[in-house]
């Protein structure tokens, strides 16, 4: 759980919005960048993620964080229980929702009640039994082939204030950043692995470079796996019989 230093304001300013106090947004980030680039892997810094959002912005019961590649099946994760049926609905059954949409608009997505909302009357049941009130989703755009969204989900009406909206906004930016990083760690990794894959296949056949290369994408293709994971076998392979 994220801790959050108290603030106070006099009475006299009660009405006016509180923006989150520079030194605590911060913080935030600060504490957001190490947690996710301290992951061992793509999924686990996702994880962290939802995690970390569902503790960091006041009043959220659940963090969900949909990803969506060019022709391949979305990637989900979350974290809290009250709002998981309400993805359960969206994401695995392709129902449309509000981080659906904030994904593929590329655009934040509100909704004040949304076991009210007209815009999604299937998922109106499950979010009124969990106690589901207000949702807002903020679009995440990875550069490497990827758009997706950060789903925040509210058990009071008409959240979030301005204030922990902007908090919201901003972890939701900076996820932005360093999942795109996390990416192209994991794809130099690959590529790594890959060539050794190939130094190997070369030592056990004697072929050349792009023979090698050749026979280790025809097994995947044979296997129905990513060229990667063959890659990643083959050493481990080869390291247990040396």
């Amino acid at each position: 759980m994220v801790t959050r230093p108290r603030r106070t304001r006099s009475s006299a300013r009660t009405a006016e919005p509180l923006s989150p106090h520079p030194v605590e947004l911060a913080g935030l980030l600060h504490e957001l960048t190490a947690r996710l680039l301290s992951a061992d892997s793509f999924t686990q810094a996702l994880e962290r993620l939802a995690v970390f959002a569902a503790g960091g912005v006041p009043g959220v019961v659940r963090c969900s964080i949909v990803l969506i590649g060019e022709g391949g099946p979305l990637t989900h994760t979350g974290y809290g229980l009250p709002g998981a049926a309400v993805d359960e609905i969206q994401y695995a059954a392709g129902t449309t929702g509000p981080g659906l949409e904030s994904a593929r608009t590329r655009s934040m997505v509100t909704a004040p009640d949304l076991a009210t909302d007209a815009r999604w009357p299937d998922l109106a049941e499950a979010a009124a039994t969990e106690g589901i009130h207000a949702v807002v989703a903020i679009p995440l755009d990875l550069p490497r082939a990827e758009v997706g969204a950060l789903t925040l989900y509210f058990d009071a009406p008409n959240a979030p204030g301005a204030d922990h909206l902007l908090t919201a906004m901003a972890l939701a930016n900076q996820s932005e950043l360093l999942l795109d990083e996390l990416r192209r760690r994991d794809a130099r990794s690959a590529g790594a692995a890959v060539d050794r894959a190939v130094g190997v296949i070369i030592a056990q056949r004697g072929c050349g470079v792009q023979e090698a290369y050749d026979v280790l994408r025809d097994t995947a293709q044979r296997l129905g796996l990513d060229r990667h994971a063959v890659a990643d076998r083959l050493i481990a392979v080869a390291a247990r019989n040396a």
